[in-house]
């Protein structure tokens, strides 16, 4: 298997701030976001349901360009999709009529097919695929479709992956090895790792650092370095006490409580 991305470069988020207008009036959504992210690096963003963390996804992604503010890769504002950046949602969105290679092979464009070819068996082997090439989405588990999706998001190469909640449907288990699985592929593909996630045990397992978003409008209230060695343990004393942190800063605000998973 032989895989080689470029070298991520340092991504650089505001100050941003967005506001949707909707039919009954204006609505914002983050107010201020300011991130510096160097390449390479895993940042968790935890905050309340509705506080703006996928609309800053989606924005970051390019899906979304109506915002005041900047975002830069590299030195290159960030103005619509592009191939630098791969997305994994919530749900695997594989396409259901087609195999497992030709979900990873979608987004290939322009490449000779023997390339092609060659992205595809590598990124399979990279989340331990490889068999599962000629079966159909129907015939995975919820964690092997996922892995799946993490595969298709990493097939073009990007410099930034962006993980908007990827494990939230996934049973207690299969959500632990896929948080694992994340770990090691990001240690072969030195991929810039944004997470969004409301589980805050995630945030620090997997996080180099952890930004902690008010309600709406959204703002960056903290950002909490995680200075734990890996692998982690979710019960040793030094998590169990960002872990607290992390809680008191998510309800600090006088807002109405929260559910998150502690």
């Amino acid at each position: 298997m032989t895989i080689a991305a470029a070298k991520a470069e340092p991504l650089r988020i505001g100050p941003l701030s967005k506001t949707f207008t909707l039919p009954t009036g204006s609505v914002q959504a983050l107010d201020n976001i300011q991130l510096d992210i160097p390449g390479g690096h895993f940042i968790s963003i935890v905050g309340a349901s509705g506080c703006g963390k996928s609309t800053l996804l989606r924005i970051i992604a390019g899906l979304e360009t109506q915002y005041d503010g900047s975002i830069t890769l590299g030195d290159r504002p960030i103005a619509g999709p592009g191939l630098d950046r791969g997305v994994i949602f919530q749900e695997h969105r594989l396409l259901p009529w087609l195999t497992v290679e030709a979900n990873v092979a979608f987004g290939l464009k322009d490449l000779p097919k023997q390339e092609i070819e060659r992205r595809v068996r590598d990124h399979l082997e990279l989340v331990g695929l490889a068999a599962f090439a000629k079966a159909y989405p129907h015939q995975l588990s919820g964690g092997m479709a996922q892995r799946v999706a993490i595969a298709r998001a990493l097939v073009n190469k990007p410099q930034v992956l962006l993980l908007d909640e990827p494990f939230g449907a996934l049973d207690a288990m299969t959500k632990i090895q896929m948080q694992q699985e994340v770990l090691r592929i990001w240690d072969v593909e030195k991929t810039t790792m944004v997470l969004v996630t409301h589980d805050i045990d995630e945030a620090i397992f997997l996080g180099d650092e952890v930004a902690v978003m008010s309600a709406r409008p959204g703002t960056i209230k903290k950002v909490l370095p995680v200075r734990l060695s890996r692998p982690r343990d979710r019960s040793s004393p030094d998590f169990v006490a960002l872990r607290k942190e992390i809680y008191r800063e998510l309800f600090t605000e006088a807002e109405q409580p929260f559910a998150y998973e502690i």
